[in-house]
């Protein structure tokens, strides 16, 4: 592995690991009532002064702590698609997408893309791969062992850690809290991600 990769782990994981940090923090000051850090008045700033506050103020303190989370997911797949872009781009140049990626994988991209198209609404990107999902993702780099062999040390075991993580993603993405096992279970598997590319 070169120096430069090491490197970039070393910085990725840095990243993740302070994201972890600060989940746990926050669920410190949720389930106690206290105030580690001050929350910064630009953070409070976005929230709705009017409406926010009529939530309840137990689903306000979840979706507070549920929003690590969704920070640490967020790092984490839009890294899982640079990885690839940047790797089958530099084999298979422009042609990449419609060379390596499967063909449900492509349909599916193109059919999401389409439904905001026609929806009017802004388009997320003008780029497919931010149409897949992070399932999808997963079959992309299995479908390209090959060209993928080098970054992560293991195909199965990489299987496995994407499934993982699929599964954690679920409560993320469907607005239900995390029970305390599965906050350690995603701890868990984040660090299992980055020891694949050990």
């Amino acid at each position: 592995m070169s120096t430069t990769r090491d490197a970039s782990n070393l910085v990725k994981l840095f990243g993740m690991h302070n994201l972890m940090i600060e989940t746990e923090l926050s669920a410190i000051q949720n389930e106690f009532d206290i105030t580690i850090k001050s929350t910064s008045a630009k953070k409070s700033e976005q929230k709705d002064d009017i409406y926010y506050p009529q939530f309840d103020e137990k689903i306000r303190k979840q979706a507070a702590e549920m929003a690590r989370y969704y920070e640490i997911f967020y790092c984490l797949e839009l890294s899982i698609r640079t990885i690839i872009v940047s790797k089958l781009k530099d084999v298979y140049k422009t042609e990449w997408w419609e060379t390596c990626v499967p063909q449900n994988v492509k349909d599916n991209a193109k059919k999401a893309h389409k439904n905001e198209v026609q929806a009017g609404i802004t388009i997320r990107s003008d780029e497919l791969i931010d149409y897949t999902t992070f399932g999808e993702l997963g079959e992309i780099i299995k479908t390209n062992w090959k060209d993928f062999n080098d970054i992560f040390n293991d195909q199965i075991a990489l299987q496995r850690v994407i499934a993982n993580l699929n599964l954690l993603r679920g409560p993320i993405a469907h607005c239900s809290p995390f029970a305390e096992d599965e906050k350690l279970r995603l701890q868990i598997t984040i660090r299992d991600w980055f020891r694949l590319m050990e």
